[in-house]
């Protein structure tokens, strides 16, 4: 639905995006993550035609939006970090002014139905007679997110949608997005670890203008582990554990990590690709100890983060992840 080939942009002597290469399958949900000022909301602008590139290719809905920009536009929904209302308007009268402007040719009882129908899907159907200089950063958000979809597009690009919103308006929006995808393919532009994870189904990380990973989350925390990593708690009754978790087929390392009131926790290392939970679980259970916790301890995205967007570590860390 969207494929981006080698798009490069500057500015003067500064390159703010540099040869990015990537793409988003239909109905998919993509992060694009990355530190501030790492090219994120230039890309974003540059797909939504609101700025040229300065080399390099970008595809819409099969439109490409250099040479066939009104088409890829018609294509696209886009929600900018602060949304463009006017505040003088209420929520209606701002969404029919959007829809005059976005759904030419359709009939004025079609428009209105395309409004209402937007205005029940990001829930804003309470607000609609609030002038937009009354509402509140969650709800102006909101009605930012109405108007990108008014013209039912098939690619929605978000910038930072959740930016300075409270807790509660963020899981709301979280949400809000998990409903569009699948009638919509969304970019979704961050810096906020929790977001990618919790919302996205692949993440696109760049920093400086380039990317550094392109992967699933869960898939980036166990490429970025040289080896398997299990946590496990054990009330060994006082006894030491340790032997015989080291003699499970597979273990290449066993580390305590906390005791207390006799409950062991152990990080667990294990050959890549195999899988030990079983083993573990039966050592346990066969020496008649408490097994009170056996999961897999993986990099947080955090971690991944930090490693892939450290300049002296960025390249390394990359390479590393491929090749295993």
């Amino acid at each position: 639905m969207i494929e981006v080939q080698h798009l490069t942009k500057r500015y003067g002597r500064v390159t703010a995006v540099d040869d990015l290469t990537f793409r988003v399958e239909r109905g998919e949900i993509l992060g694009f993550l990355g530190p501030n000022g790492a090219g994120k909301t230039t890309t974003m602008r540059i797909l939504t035609g609101y700025m040229p590139a300065t080399g390099g290719k970008a595809m819409v809905a099969g439109f490409d939006v250099f040479d066939q920009p009104i088409e890829a536009k018609r294509r696209t929904g886009y929600l900018p970090e602060t949304p463009p209302l006017y505040p003088e308007m209420t929520v209606r009268e701002y969404l029919q002014f959007v829809a005059r402007i976005k759904t030419k040719g359709l009939s004025a009882s079609e428009r209105k139905q395309r409004v209402e129908t937007s205005m029940k899907r990001t829930r804003i159907d309470d607000m609609a007679n609030r002038h937009c200089g009354k509402l509140s950063k969650g709800y102006r958000q909101r009605v930012g997110l109405a108007q990108a979809i008014l013209h039912n597009p098939e690619v929605l690009i978000l910038d930072e949608p959740t930016a300075g919103l409270d807790p509660k308006q963020i899981i709301e929006t979280r949400q809000l997005i998990k409903e569009l995808a699948g009638t919509h393919t969304i970019v979704l532009s961050t810096h906020i670890l929790p977001e990618v994870s919790q919302t996205c189904d692949r993440v696109v990380i760049i920093n400086k203008g380039r990317v550094v990973a392109i992967d699933t989350p869960a898939n980036l925390t166990a490429r970025m582990r040289g080896s398997e990593t299990m946590y496990v708690e054990v009330d060994a009754g006082g006894e030491d554990a340790t032997p015989a978790l080291r003699g499970v087929p597979g273990v290449v390392g066993v580390n305590v990590t906390s005791a207390h009131n006799g409950v062991v926790a152990y990080e667990i290392s294990s050959e890549r690709g195999r899988d030990i939970r079983r083993d573990l679980a039966r050592i346990v259970v066969s020496n008649n100890w408490g097994l009170l916790e056996l999961r897999p301890s993986r990099m947080s995205l955090e971690e991944i983060f930090l490693s892939l967007t450290t300049e002296e570590k960025a390249e390394e860390k990359l390479e590393e992840a491929s090749n295993g």
